[in-house]
């Protein structure tokens, strides 16, 4: 199985004309021209498209032959409005449902030949019309939210933002059902493990462009999770010829200090977006305690992504993440000494291809590789650690491969796709106890534990006038670090391989949608 998909992979790379990369995966493009009433092209029209719900709002200018085109569109319903100089405002509703671009045709009007004036309600502009529940956040609403919780800001967002969704301790949450059943499609890159800050990194929230929250009856392309789906496009420099960016500090309570800066520049063929964050806390974990104890961390990450549109036809992007997150465990009262931390490095790289086969067929194929490694160390002195002393290490690595073709004709929207996945598990730890109360061999007369570091058989309790323990698990003696002993290892892998393959159509006809 590993070499099969080392050759899918590589297959897949194979197809790219070029190593560059372009706006893809789950987003969507609008994209049109804009003539006079003689069919003449107007160059130099102002071309704005909005979503009011969400705050999307994207502006661009016809080039010399007359054509505009928005990129990395999340799906969802939109205004759009075409204004130059000497013609009436040209105003469409456009419904971005699919990765196939949704093609415009601005015909512009005489300013003052039009003397009919329409009154409308502007209530199409609010209409989502898809078969299921969801709610949609954008980057501008994203960047009100408020964060609690050091190293989890996409967690909060989701929380904050999605209706059924409650906050757990240490950037956790539960959606309806379990919390672990939330699959995350990031540029059309599925991530179905857990995103939380103690067993791997999350992608910081100022890259992200959009994202669909599905909490009921998601599409059959969601297949592995689904008490959540979190359909996210991350933001683009495609398009973007005058670079643009942001720059924050920050300072709070508990010695929490952060930056965050953003950069994105490109142009009608390249972007290339760039987040950079850093956050250091004293309360890097949600410890019980109003004054935490030996509770610092700290969480670093960076985005890339690339896109780059060689021919009309064909389309490139890349995806690149980097993340660590370094904390320390709380102590309790009874612990002043221990000193254990842990350590978590991820690493994402995803590129993908599309392709127009034609005005309404396109095909995407996304590769990718993500890895989670969590480390985990305990205490200088393993007697500072009560009852027990421990240390691990764990490797979580995903590679993948997913493709679909995506048509619209008519009042269908089909699309057929295949993934195949690898998921590579490697786990190994060791652990001793360090309380010799805890696991006491012998008791005296009241059943107090003894520590009686020498006797490690039972048997031999009555000799020096105490009883046997009868609670005792003698399989933990050769493991107890008072008695002598030594520490407990474990060491193992394993391989988790996965295909599917799907087939959905969204059939709308007026107001209904099946």
């Amino acid at each position: 199985m590993k070499s099969f998909v080392v050759r899918a992979l590589l297959c897949c790379l194979s197809l790219l004309p070029s190593l560059y990369g372009q706006s893809l995966g789950n987003a969507g493009t609008i994209e049109g021209t804009v003539t006079d009433p003689s069919g003449a092209i107007v160059a130099g029209a102002k071309v704005d498209v909005q979503n009011r719900l969400t705050g999307y709002k994207k502006t661009t200018t016809t080039d010399a032959s007359g054509a505009f085109r928005f990129p990395n569109v999340p799906l969802n319903s939109y205004h759009l409005e075409v204004d130059a100089a000497g013609f009436n405002p040209f105003q469409q509703d456009v419904s971005v449902r699919s990765a196939v671009a949704v093609p415009v045709k601005a015909l512009l009007t005489l300013a003052g030949s039009t003397t009919e004036v329409t009154v409308e309600s502007g209530a199409a502009d609010l209409i989502d019309n898809v078969p299921y529940a969801h709610n949609d956040i954008d980057h501008s609403q994203l960047m009100k939210l408020p964060t609690s919780s050091p190293g989890s800001g996409l967690s909060d967002a989701i929380t904050f933002g999605t209706p059924g969704v409650v906050a757990d301790s240490n950037g956790f949450f539960h959606p309806l059902g379990d919390h672990a059943q939330t699959s995350f499609s990031i540029d059309g890159q599925p991530v179905n493990d857990q995103q939380s800050k103690a067993f791997s990194t999350q992608i910081p929230t100022n890259a992200v462009q959009s994202m669909e929250l599905i909490t009921g009856t998601p599409a059959a392309e969601f297949g592995d999770k689904t008490s959540l789906v979190v359909n996210a496009t991350t933001r683009s420099g495609l398009g973007q010829t005058k670079p643009t960016g942001s720059f924050q500090a920050q300072y709070g309570s508990f010695g929490t200090v952060g930056e965050e800066a953003t950069l994105g520049l490109g142009s009608s063929k390249f972007g290339n977006f760039l987040a950079f964050n850093t956050l250091r806390s004293g309360r890097f974990l949600d410890t019980p305690e109003f004054r935490p104890v030996h509770a610092v961390g700290n969480n670093a990450t960076i985005f890339d992504r690339v896109d780059f549109q060689p021919t009309s036809k064909d389309s490139l992007h890349l995806n690149l993440f980097l993340a660590r997150n370094w904390f320390q465990t709380p102590n309790t009262y009874d612990q002043p000494n221990q000193d254990q931390r842990q350590k978590v490095n991820t690493f994402n790289i995803a590129p993908g291809y599309q392709r127009t086969i034609s005005p309404t067929t396109l095909l995407t194929v996304n590769t990718f590789v993500r890895q989670d490694n969590v480390h985990y160390y305990s205490s200088r002195d393993p007697f500072d650690d009560t009852p027990a002393t421990i240390n691990q290490d764990r490797r979580l690595t995903n590679y993948g491969l997913k493709s679909d073709v995506s048509h619209v004709s008519g009042h269908n929207n089909i699309k057929v796709g295949a993934q195949i996945m690898q998921t590579r598990l490697k786990e190994s730890f060791s652990t001793a106890l360090t309380d010799p109360a805890f696991n006491a061999v012998c008791l005296d007369q009241s059943g107090a534990p003894q520590e009686l570091p020498s006797i490690t058989n039972p048997a031999l309790c009555g000799s020096q006038g105490f009883i046997a323990n009868p609670d005792l698990q003698a399989s933990l003696v050769p493991y107890d670090l008072t008695r002598g002993g030594t520490r407990f290892h474990f060491s193992d892998r394993g391989n988790i391989n996965q295909f599917a393959a799907f087939v959905q159509d969204s059939i709308t006809a007026g107001g209904l949608t099946l």
